[in-house]
């Protein structure tokens, strides 16, 4: 089995969340959208993680600091692009060289762990001649994404095209990059220092990599994701609304399929930690949150909030 290491891009502002904490802090379900990230990464057998971070990284190392387990942390001091983030963390990825890694977004936070690990056996096909995999997902209104483009329909990746260059035909592609991509460590840190400035911009971006490593003869493929929600993530307090939503209901129907009642789901939420038995009935505007554990054939609210309790088999809480 190659070394597996992975890098989180946690360095943005989110200056439209109109908030005083980094975007990757705010909360999808009670719990910061980088955490959503970690737990993903960490479910996919991964436990060698750096987050890389920015302006505001006390808020970011406090977060981390207060996780049962180590994560490393590298700063990014000027905001100049993806591919200069990474550049901060070349000493992590220096220390990681033989293997692979993969680099993440802290803002995505419906990554998850089955398409993190398909990707890296979707890497590992291509044997020693393995640059990088482009995690991909099919959307239905790509406006906005960058397009992937692949050679002859294949698994190799022809390019990368973003919406403001794209061709007619190419905007019709429902296929778009997640900004999620498994790379061999070795041939990242060789294109890093090939890698320059943007001379429209100035930035230094990531996707730019991948051109430099397919011209060194090393295989660069797609890899399309089942799940495409692997692409959202949130620019504003709207969108991250849009998240909640989408992860609330996720998890309604998990603790549904499994025998709880939830007549009417308006104002219930529940956050990803907590367990719920059988038999149980969840009432409207009923807030469960904090790892609480119901027991089975309770009842909950309506209007309850559970916050960490433990409530007993046949309980009823109003």
């Amino acid at each position: 089995m190659q070394a597996k290491s992975a890098l989180i891009l946690a360095g943005g502002e989110g200056k439209r969340m109109k908030s005083r904490k980094p975007k990757v802090l705010c909360e999808v379900l009670f719990q910061p959208m980088l955490g959503w990230v970690i737990d993903a990464v960490r479910k996919s057998g991964i436990d060698d993680i750096c987050v890389v971070t920015g302006s505001r990284h006390e808020q970011v190392e406090s977060y981390l600091s207060s996780l049962p387990f180590e994560v490393q942390t590298a700063f990014q001091s000027e905001r100049l692009g993806t591919g200069h983030a990474v550049m901060m963390a070349r000493d992590f990825l220096k220390a990681h060289r033989g293997g692979d890694v993969v680099i993440l977004g802290g803002d995505a936070p419906f990554i998850d762990a089955g398409t993190i690990s398909d990707a890296y056996n979707a890497q590992l096909s291509a044997g020693d001649s393995r640059g990088c995999t482009v995690i991909s997902a099919e959307v239905e209104n790509p406006f906005g994404y960058g397009r992937i483009i692949r050679k002859n329909g294949g698994a190799e990746l022809e390019c990368i095209v973003e919406e403001k260059e794209a061709t007619p035909q190419q905007k019709a592609v429902r296929e778009v990059n997640s900004g999620a991509y498994w790379f061999s460590t070795d041939e990242l840190c060789e294109a890093l220092g090939k890698l320059t400035k943007s001379e429209k911009t100035g930035e230094y971006y990531l996707t730019d990599t991948i051109e430099i490593i397919r011209t060194s003869g090393k295989a660069v493929n797609a890899f399309k994701a089942d799940n495409a929600d692997s692409v959202l993530g949130a620019n504003d307090c709207i969108q991250l609304s849009q998240l909640n939503e989408i992860a609330r209901m996720r998890v309604l129907h998990e603790h549904m399929t499994n025998g709880v009642s939830v007549p009417c789901t308006d104002g219930v939420i529940i956050g990803r930690d907590v367990r719920i038995g059988a038999d149980t009935i969840i009432l409207p505007s009923s807030v469960i949150r904090g790892g609480a554990v119901i027991g089975e054939g309770c009842e909950i609210g309506p209007g309850a909030l559970v916050d960490g309790a433990v409530v007993p088999d046949g309980k009823k809480l109003r």
